[in-house]
């Protein structure tokens, strides 16, 4: 362990006066090398902990592994990808692997967006009386994830558990699916 002294100006004056004889009385006071008496020392304390070191390892490698659409272990590992919302589309990639799945949704805007995450059981989803928006009650069953209406320039995500089907990724706000707010993710 490394040691500073507390007060260099006292054990300085002290080491003025030492002479032989105090020398060796002062060793069994504690003073080291005659210089700096064991009471004026202190512990240095490291900035960083061996705990630490590994911790911010671990995080870097984890960063570095986790980037833009990158899949995270072998089999069974956490996959993530992009998905973009603008008026009126939504863009992603068509396939993905099974398993734990990150969305990192980006709301380009200029209004307000959500995203629906449904599986998919027939070719189309089934609308509310109104003609204007799916009807979530019907889909609830098959619903995956949700991430309520945000407004423009947000990134958030959304991790769903997503097993082999088709899926329909989709805004719900009024007119919006009609607009073309929607798009197919398949699940191998």
């Amino acid at each position: 362990m490394l040691c500073s002294p507390t007060r260099p100006e006292a054990s300085h004056a002290r080491r003025k006066g030492a002479g032989s004889a105090s020398r060796s009385s002062s060793r069994r006071r504690g003073v080291l090398k005659d210089r700096v008496p064991a009471s004026d020392l202190r512990p240095v304390r490291s900035h960083f902990s061996i705990h630490g070191l590994l911790g911010l390892a671990v995080g870097a490698v984890t960063f570095a592994l986790a980037g833009c659409g990158a899949q995270i272990g072998a089999g069974g590992g956490v996959s993530s990808f992009q998905v973009t919302e603008r008026d009126f589309a939504i863009q992603t990639t068509k396939h993905v692997a099974a398993g734990d799945v990150v969305l990192r949704v980006r709301n380009r805007g200029p209004g307000s967006h959500e995203l629906l995450v449904v599986r998919a059981s027939t070719d189309r989803l089934p609308f509310r009386s109104d003609g204007l928006t799916v009807d979530e009650d019907a889909v609830t069953k098959a619903e995956v994830g949700v991430l309520e209406p945000d407004h423009a320039g947000v990134v958030r995500e959304l991790h769903v558990r997503l097993t082999p089907g088709r899926y329909v990724l989709f805004c719900n706000m009024s007119g919006h699916f009609l607009g073309g707010m929607h798009t197919d993710l398949v699940v191998r």
